[in-house]
């Protein structure tokens, strides 16, 4: 894991999250008391992923800035008087069964498995694990055709993608 920067409340930059990209949109995350261990949990999984800061004590931090696949996140231990629900959740577009099959199982662990391709993790975060042919195969000009790969996705929890072509092939 990348050396981070911890920084006490009063000595963090802003007295708050320190942000450093030109991202307009950042995503905030409100946690518990889990922000530096969601951080790194989060971290551990995607590619080109980070802990670029740390507001606070080790293990106890406020709040902590990080990057998944080049976006940026900031994660706040604000308290438990709000939770995450599916009414928000994160697309993951994924290009091989491997890549689904691979950040369902890391994202699943501790957490809750749900139709469709979604999945709620052990913080409470719900995410969509979902192949790119799922959206070619329900694009079909073949309304018949993409009905079947509708049908087969409603019975799955998470997406397989063979099963979609055989939906497919099957209309």
């Amino acid at each position: 894991m990348a050396s981070l920067n911890h920084h006490t409340e009063a000595e963090a930059p802003g007295n708050g999250p320190s942000v450093s990209s030109s991202q307009k949109i950042i995503p905030f995350l409100w946690f518990d008391n889990q922000a530096e261990e969601a951080a790194g949990f989060y971290t551990s999984i995607f590619k080109n992923s980070k802990i670029t800061n740390v507001a606070g004590p080790k293990g106890s931090a406020m709040s902590a800035t990080f990057t998944i696949d080049g976006l940026e996140f900031i994660a706040l231990n604000g308290g438990a008087m709000y939770s995450f629900t599916p009414a928000v959740s994160f697309f993951v577009r994924c290009k091989t069964q491997q890549e689904v099959d691979e950040l369902w199982d890391k994202l699943l662990e501790g957490g809750k498995p749900n139709r469709c391709g979604w999945l709620t993790d052990k913080f409470g975060l719900s995410w969509q694990i979902i192949p790119d042919k799922l959206g070619e195969l329900l694009s079909s000009p073949d309304r018949k055709k993409a009905a079947g790969v509708m049908q087969a996705m409603m019975k799955m929890i998470k997406i397989d993608i063979q099963g979609l072509e055989d939906a497919y092939n099957n209309n």
